[in-house]
């Protein structure tokens, strides 16, 4: 466990202006013994001088030191099972504390303050801000931090994913604010910008490579466990977290991206610049974008694609949700382009569906013209049949069946068993019924059956049965002439 300074500086002083044991310190200070002996071999204190009786480990201590020369970083529990494999008897607790005061400790290691000019370098990488809930979806948020070496001037943007379409969009949106974009940008080891390493040599993801050759600047990945070298930016995340982000409240992303953009304004650009300690951030930024290089006449397009397919419903399915596409595309393959904004769906060059991005889940986004354009395709299909037949009959069936292909049902399932029931039980009923069940939501053949069924209830008729009558001409065809029921009339007439 680690101790303050205040307690350090005590156990120091009890050692040795009162002499004390190192027992008693423990004692008084209630803390543990090994914390009192790791304090003292910190500062020096041998460990010869602090032991007061020999110890289990001792006989062991000339090889558990040729161990650790050769091998530095072994760990305890390992090196325990190799003293034990040569008769130590004592417990993994205690060998580890004992071989925290046996270990060779590395030389501190002294870093050089890393210098800039105005305009040469950037630093950029992401921060994890838990999670946000947009609608019914919970997604992780994340803060894109890209900052001027020399000024200290901080951009910030929140994004739901870390895909590469994010990052690039966080650097467009930076060169935007800035107003220039800086001759080098320093990188660490992230997917979106190093995709494979080994020592120095590196492979970029590739569509780092063209963005940074559209802008003509530089990428710099720094060396692997220097975080030193991008020292800027992992402040400013530190200082994001306490000052911006903590306990603050906002309504969506949108809200918070702005929020973000007047923090960095007027709360970050407020605090002192470290390279010019006579100016504020803010100064020193409209001094270092002067030495910015100019952007391109147009930003960059970026944009999230992938290939998605089209099954027997209208829809493709992009990050969770699922958007709407004229019907002749059924069973295709399409490709999504899409940013923060907008789901642009091509089949090759030709755009064939645009749409509002959702990032919730489970959503269905929906053109209306797509729905109606296949409800009159299935209106074709069925012209001259049995579904004209129905909605002569039943005018509310147009809606229900609006509903049902907008849900993807079977439409020609639907159209038989709407017949059925209108041969059962007729027009008026069947009409009237299908009224309710629209108006309730629904658009099921046996919600339709349920309320025929229950209005018959109400006026206290029976079910009528279904004659299936065998496919002969002779049956088909007979014609019933009705009688004249006076003979019975009579014949009642003469019982009197």
């Amino acid at each position: 466990m680690g101790v303050s300074k205040e307690t350090e500086s005590e156990i120091l002083r009890l050692f040795h202006a009162e002499k004390w044991k190192r027992g008693t310190i423990a004692r008084q200070l209630q803390i543990h013994h090994g914390v009192v002996d790791r304090v003292l071999t910190r500062n020096g204190i041998s460990i010869e001088r602090l032991r007061v009786r020999g110890s289990m480990i001792d006989p062991y201590l000339s090889f558990i030191r040729s161990v650790l020369e050769k091998y530095p970083k072994l760990t305890g529990s390992r090196l325990h099972e190799m003293v034990k494999a040569r008769g130590y008897t004592g417990g993994v607790d205690h060998f580890r504390d004992m071989l925290a005061r046996h270990r060779p400790r590395p030389a501190a290691e002294a870093y050089l303050r890393l210098s800039t000019i105005k305009g040469e370098e950037a630093q950029v990488d992401w921060a994890c801000f838990g999670k946000v809930t947009i609608g019914n979806a919970e997604r992780p948020l994340y803060g894109f931090v890209m900052v001027l070496s020399w000024s200290r001037q901080i951009f910030l943007k929140f994004y739901t994913g870390l895909s590469t379409a994010n990052f690039l969009q966080g650097h467009v949106d930076a060169f935007s604010s800035w107003g220039g974009v800086p001759r080098e940008i320093k990188y660490d080891n992230l997917k979106s910008a190093v995709l494979e390493r080994n020592g120095d040599a590196i492979r970029f993801n590739p569509r780092l490579l063209d963005f940074a050759a559209y802008y003509r600047y530089a990428p710099k990945p720094v060396a692997i466990a220097r975080g030193n070298q991008k020292g800027r930016v992992e402040k400013a995340i530190q200082y994001i977290r306490h000052s911006f982000f903590a306990a603050r409240k906002w309504d969506g992303l949108e809200d918070l991206n702005d929020q973000a953009m007047i923090w960095c304004r007027d709360v970050a650009g407020a605090r002192q610049c470290s390279e010019d300690r006579t100016l504020t951030v803010a100064e020193a930024f409209k001094q270092e974008q002067e030495s910015l290089m100019l952007l391109p006449a147009n930003p960059y397009s970026v944009l999230e694609s992938t290939v998605v397919s089209v099954g027997k419903t209208p829809y493709v399915r992009f990050d969770l949700n699922d958007y709407s596409v004229p019907h002749e595309y059924v069973q295709k393959q399409l490709t999504v382009h899409a940013d923060s904004d907008l789901v642009r769906i091509v089949d090759g060059l030709n755009e064939v569906a645009r749409h509002r991005r959702c990032f919730e889940k489970r959503r269905q986004i929906e053109c209306a013209e797509h729905i109606s354009r296949l409800v009159e395709e299935k209106k074709k299909a069925k012209k001259g049949s049995g579904m004209n037949r129905l909605f002569c009959s039943a005018p509310a069936a147009r809606e229900m069946f609006r509903m049902a292909a907008q849900r993807g049902y079977s439409i020609g399932s639907l159209t038989s068993k709407l017949l059925s029931l209108l041969d059962l039980y007729g027009s008026d009923e069947v009409e009237e019924s299908i009224k309710e069940v629209v108006k309730s939501g629904a658009c099921h053949c046996a919600d339709v059956a349920n309320v025929l069924e229950r209005r018959r209830r109400q006026k206290g008729l029976l079910s009528p049965i279904a004659i299936d009558l065998p496919d002969d001409k002779r049956v088909t065809d007979l014609v019933v002439l009705p009688h004249s029921l006076a003979t019975y009339d009579n014949l009642s007439k003469e019982e009197q």
